[in-house]
């Protein structure tokens, strides 16, 4: 019987430690949306209104806070709220802002040769950064684009 009750105690302790250690994250940081739909939600629960629907896997958020198993996030408009952390994933990726093409390169570098022109609004896989630049893989349409054409990239 102590047995037993030893063995309790250790397992309780053990799930109590899950959640606490998943809350030990540094925030801000970087996540993106891994579901077909996602729903942002006006409150930490399924029990608020949705206030907005994702239909675009891979889409970039900044994740500024959380609370047992939801984050609060932000997109690149400005937009925040709360989905649920099943349906995020810390695969960074990043999408192309601005008001013109951005171009992107075969070397990190503005006299690299041009590949492609790229719209804003693209999302693409985000490789490493350096000087500027970030490497990015749009369906296997891989180059260099500056960093400050796209949100995703950096620090959050």
């Amino acid at each position: 019987m102590r047995h037993f009750i030893r063995l309790a105690l250790i397992s309780i302790g053990i799930a109590a430690a899950a959640p606490a250690a998943a809350q030990d994250v540094e925030l801000p940081y970087w996540a993106s949306i891994d579901a077909e739909e996602a729903y942002m939600r006006a409150g930490a629960g399924m029990q608020f209104p949705i206030e907005w629907v994702y239909r675009r896997e891979g889409l970039p958020v900044r994740v500024v806070r959380l609370i047992q198993g939801w984050r609060y996030v932000e997109e690149p408009d400005g937009t925040m709220g709360w989905i649920s952390s099943g349906l995020l994933s810390r695969r960074r990726t990043a999408i192309v802002i601005g008001d013109e093409l951005a171009a992107m390169r075969a070397a990190p570098s503005a006299d690299a040769d041009l590949r492609w022109q790229v719209e804003a609004g693209v999302v693409g896989n985000l490789g490493e950064c350096s000087d500027g630049w970030c490497e990015l893989d749009v369906e296997n349409h891989k180059g260099w684009i500056r960093e400050n054409s796209l949100w995703g990239a950096g620090e959050p």
